[in-house]
């Protein structure tokens, strides 16, 4: 039995709901008389919001149009390109779920290989013709091309493997180095999917070395297949660098470097691609490629894959419908936006309404430097989008038109929606809030930016308390894209689906919270943050506490978020929780200490615990070891997490993870933290069952 029939066999029945991308065939004659191309079209039937994608039929839809192409003698070179917007970002996930053994998880990675490869050894020139998003294996067929022409107007251009726990295992981490160098090639492969998935364009990519020749988006294939045919003539030519002399050790250690800090070990699937990328530089394509089958095989049976999976349908599907808002048709239209302050949070949010709804918005202050200062904040801005390109002259001047302040607040008259953005006091803000509602319209959306008072009492003493909702953001306003909202006693269901339009139209991602103290991210963070300081109160080196964790891969230790947050919030927010559960949230006295003494956090300049700072918390005789410590924050963790549940704090675990996710940078490879805690066990030692059923975010046990 021929290798391909035997990853036939094995792959058989598996990820019955593929949706087949077919790769249709058909002759091109080139101009210039360069004789004809077998130019190969990839397409699965659908527009450009359902790409490209390879599972095993896929593969062998292609393996057979090759072998079609290949028995030719009257083509004298292969072309291949995408549908419209798309060429094609890689391998079919959804079929990961049926992926059973390591064998089988092998075989997709063989069978890859065998297929792609192809594209470089037909014995005529092969020209990938790159005219929209590539990522994954989509790039990774162009890189098996012999040539390749780009799009100026392509969008995504990626390998986003490590991101989801896995590698690029198509021939990417062989071939990419060896095209474009080690240094470049593992920003695409490494840097960037650890920093937030981040894609580059066309233009991009064809700088970096990637693509031999760029074209306009309007004619792009007629463009490309007239290179094509100049190549072919010898009228034009394509010089390929060398980059096995060098040494690649410096750059391969320079990556892992960064790896260590942004995961610590956490997460297999990057350190992996390390691996394979530092073997390129002197193994052969076979030695390569089954270095990659065997990654494949390894991350495709492990549960980093699927929590990573499992993340990335939250943010893609979850995220895009969020359970319980009411129906979009009950919201009311949005002409003008007040914000309630002028302060550095007040804005940011002033920024991003005028940037993505583009009405007029007002802010107010309660002297003209403070509301100055505010303007001139957003103003400034602007400036530097506009320096940057990323707005014309034209936009940012309508833009900072559309920005103004205002000492009263009789300037809210004709708003739809403000919110405000002052200080986390509950009288302050209930004084804020009946000073609006006395000059605004009975339906504009009243909405607080707070981050743990309770809306229902924020909005007891109004006329109409059904039209005041929670909208927490997370700083910094313009990075982070989750957005809580938060619906009180008495909030209904047009101020809610007015939040979540608005919310929508700001780019953000909406979870609908009930009024609970803190809501979910710093809820969770604090209870979190609380067993940390809490160990070290009793005794526990600070450093050991603050890399107890360092194993769940977080975007940063316990005190270096003290540090971001600032220790008086964090304070403020331990006293909150303390007053609702006094019997699971302290506050701390050392805490306290540091922040009647003005300290920023236990850091100093050099991001060594500040001497000063150490003294306020030394003390205390019951020292708990870093596993202790991890163990205590999980547990309560757990702990926090089903109480919630159980409160309908929201609606189920997946919106937990979804906010922990996208607000408090909890890693994708973890697949949020409820999957953590039943792959680790803790869910069941502390609630007695999973919050997810198995399977779900990990590998399904026999």
């Amino acid at each position: 039995m021929s290798n391909v029939e035997n990853w036939k066999s094995l792959l058989a029945g598996k990820n019955a709901d593929e949706v087949v991308t077919k790769a249709v065939v058909r002759d091109v004659d080139l101009p210039y008389g360069a004789g004809t191309m077998a130019l190969i079209t990839l397409d699965n039937g659908f527009d450009h919001t359902k790409p490209n994608t390879f599972g095993p039929q896929g593969l062998l839809a292609l393996d057979e149009a090759l072998d079609g192409v290949a028995a030719r003698t009257d083509v004298v070179a292969v072309g291949v390109v995408g549908k419209p917007f798309i060429f094609a970002v890689g391998a079919d996930l959804t079929g990961v779920a049926s992926v059973t053994s390591r064998e089988e998880a092998k075989a997709i990675g063989a069978l890859g290989h065998h297929v792609f490869r192809r594209f470089g050894e037909l014995g005529v020139p092969s020209f990938a013709f790159v005219n929209g998003a590539a990522m994954g294996g989509g790039l990774e067929i162009a890189l098996h091309c012999v040539y390749r022409t780009i799009s100026s107007g392509v969008p995504a251009v990626a390998l986003p493997e490590c991101f989801l726990g896995l590698v690029p295992g198509w021939g990417g981490t062989q071939l990419l180095p060896r095209l474009i160098g080690p240094e470049k090639a593992l920003k695409l492969i490494i840097e960037n999917p650890l920093s937030q998935n981040r894609m580059i364009k066309g233009r991009d990519a064809f700088e970096l070395g990637i693509a031999d020749a760029m074209f306009e988006p309007a004619d792009f294939l007629e463009e490309s297949l007239r290179w094509a045919a100049q190549v072919l003539r010898g009228e034009a030519t394509v010089e390929r660098v060398s980059h096995t002399d060098a040494d690649w050790t410096p750059v391969i250690d320079q990556a892992r470097t960064l790896v260590d800090l942004k995961l610590r070990g956490a997460s297999p699937a990057p350190y992996r691609a390390l691996d394979l990328v530092a073997l390129a530089r002197t193994a052969s394509r076979d030695e390569g490629f089954a270095a990659e089958d065997e990654a494949l095989a390894d991350l495709l049976m492990g549960d980093e894959l699927r929590a990573g999976l499992y993340a990335f349908d939250l943010v893609q599907r979850r995220a895009k419908r969020p359970a319980g808002a009411p129906d979009k048709a009950l919201a009311r239209k949005v002409t003008k936006v007040g914000v309630v302050g002028a302060g550095l949070m007040a804005s940011q949010l002033a920024l991003l309404f005028a940037r993505r709804l583009e009405v007029p918005v007002v802010l107010t202050d309660l002297d003209q430097d403070r509301l100055d200062k505010g303007v001139g904040y957003v103003h400034a801005e602007i400036g530097k989008l506009q320096a940057k390109g990323r707005i014309s002259g034209d936009q940012a001047n309508r833009l900072k038109a559309l920005v103004t302040g205002s000492l009263t607040k009789d300037a809210f008259a004709d708003a739809d929606f403000v919110i405000e953005a002052v200080f986390e006091d509950l009288k302050v803000k209930q004084q804020v809030f009946a000073e609006v509602e006395a000059v605004v319209s009975e339906t504009c959306v009243l909405a607080t930016n707070t981050s743990s008072l309770s809306i229902t009492e924020m909005a007891a003493g109004l006329r109409h308390p059904e039209r005041v909702v929670g909208f927490h953001f997370f700083n910094p306003v313009a990075v982070l894209p989750l957005l809580e909202i938060v619906r009180g006693a008495a909030t209904d269901d047009a101020t809610l689906a007015t939040a979540f339009s608005v919310g929508k139209s700001l780019k953000k991602s909406s979870v609908l919270v009930k009024d609970a103290p803190a809501f979910v991210v710093n809820r969770l963070l604090t209870r979190f943050m609380g067993e940390v300081i809490a160990a070290v109160d009793e005794g526990t080196p600070l450093e050991t506490a603050d890399h107890a964790l360092d194993g769940l891969g977080l975007p940063m230790t316990p005190f270096a978020l003290l540090q971001l947050v600032g220790p008086a919030v964090a304070l403020h927010v331990a006293e909150t929780m303390h007053a609702a559960f006094p019997d699971r949230y302290g506050v701390s006295e050392n805490l306290a200490k540091l922040v009647a003494a003005g300290r920023p956090g236990l850091y100093g300049a050099d991001f060594q615990i500040d001497p000063q700072a150490r003294a306020l918390f030394e003390g205390g005789s019951q020292p708990s070891t870093g596993e202790q410590v991890r163990l205590r924050a999980l547990r309560a963790l757990a702990q926090e997490i089903r109480l919630m549940l159980d409160e309908g704090v929201v609606s189920a675990a997946e919106d937990i993870d979804l906010c922990m996710i996208l607000g408090a940078g909890w890693p994708f490879h973890t697949g949020g933290v409820t999957p953590y805690l039943d792959r680790t066990g803790v869910s069941e030692e502390v609630t007695g069952g999973r919050f997810l059923a198995p399977g779900v975010a990990s590998v399904p046990t026999a």
